[in-house]
Formats: C-alpha cells, structure tokens, sequence
C-alpha cells in the first residue's frame, strides 16, 4: 500500500534514500522528479569531491599535489555522471526501456545522496580521528557507496520498468557503453589537438614566410 505524499520536489531525493525500493516507483508514477534539484545535486556531488581532495585530514590524505587541478574531479564526477545518462539512455532505448534522459538523469542524480552525506562526514571525520580509527571512516565510505548502488538498481528498474536480472544487465552493458564513449571521446580529443597543432603550424610558417 502507498502512500499520497504531498512531498515538495526537493525533498523527494531524501524519501528514496529511505524508501529506496518503492520510493523511485513513486518518482516515476507521480512525476515527482526535477532536472534543476538533479542539477544541484550533481553540483554537490562535485564540490563534495573537490572538498574531498582538499580537506581531508593530513593522516588520511593520500594527494599531495603541488598544483591542484580541478579538471580530474571535475572529469571523474560531473562528466562520468552525463556520460551514464547518455550511455544508459541510447543503450535502453534499444533494450525496450521506458525511461527519458530527464528521467534517468533526475533519478541517478537522486541515487547519489548517500554517497554525498557519507564523504562529507569522512572529510569532518578525518580531521578528528587517528590513524587507528581508520576503519570508522572506510566503513562509513563503504556503506555510501553501497547504498547508492542499491538506488542506482532500484532507480534503473523503476525507470525503465524491468525485472531485476534486466536491469542488472542493463547496467553492465551501460558500464560496458560508458567505456567506449570514454574512447570515443579520448580519440576526437587527440584528433582534435592534432588538427590544430596543424593549423597552428601551417599558419606559423605562412606568417614566417610572408615576413621574410
């Protein structure tokens, strides 16, 4: 039996972490998903990643970069998230899937709520604990991470409405796309700074020669 909850839209992520096998059915039914709090979210989730790096404790800290660069965090958070909505889409769009991008975006984005809480708290925890009380915070990582993989399969099975073993296949075939993208994205790159490389060196000996 469910419930109508009258919830606001941003308050939904906080229900399906609670209720994480029936809470993304109701999302879906009820239309209860929002691209701008998925887009917060995924704006949380990177600075969370970018605090992560810096404010980690001394004890637990293993960069220690002279430079810090933001372009990594920024790749392995906010550009692996994108590249899973457009991987999982375009996969499950042929698997017979039901879900939108909105939709797949909204809910994966909602999936990443425990990961969040759990990393903020292990950046407080590693400045107050030792080194022997490292386990604390590995099992606080640990059951974030565990528990946004429970969202993530609960989400993917509401949203594109298949049964368990489907959705688990859909899901590896997705990780499976998400690398070829990742591929595919590496080579127009490299192709990209080829080309210019080029152009810069043709325009270069042009000006040279018109120079002399």
């Amino acid at each position: 039996m469910r419930f109508d909850f009258n919830f606001p839209k941003w308050q939904w992520p906080f229900y399906v972490v609670r209720h994480p096998f029936e809470g993304f059915e109701d999302v879906r039914w009820k239309k209860a998903y929002h691209s701008k709090v998925a887009l917060v979210i995924v704006l949380i989730f990177f600075i969370v990643n970018v605090c992560s790096r810096l404010m980690t404790g001394f004890v637990f800290q293993t960069n220690f970069e002279k430079v810090f660069n933001v372009v990594p965090i920024f790749s392995s958070s906010v550009l692996i998230f994108f590249i899973w909505v457009v991987g999982n889409w375009s996969l499950c769009t042929l698997f017979d899937g039901e879900g939108k991008m909105n939709e797949i975006m909204c809910v994966t984005a909602y999936s990443l709520v425990p990961y969040i809480i759990a990393q903020v708290i292990c950046i407080f925890a590693s400045n107050v604990l030792t080194r022997q009380e490292s386990t604390i915070i590995t099992l606080i990582s640990y059951i974030g991470l565990v528990w946004s993989a429970v969202l993530i399969i609960s989400a993917m099975k509401a949203v594109h409405q298949y049964s368990m073993p489907k959705t688990i296949l859909a899901i590896v075939f997705t990780i499976v796309a998400m690398v070829i993208i990742v591929l595919v994205l590496i080579l127009l790159v490299s192709l990209f700074q080829q080309v210019v490389m080029f152009v810069y060196s043709v325009v270069t000996e042009l000006m040279y020669r018109f120079s002399m």
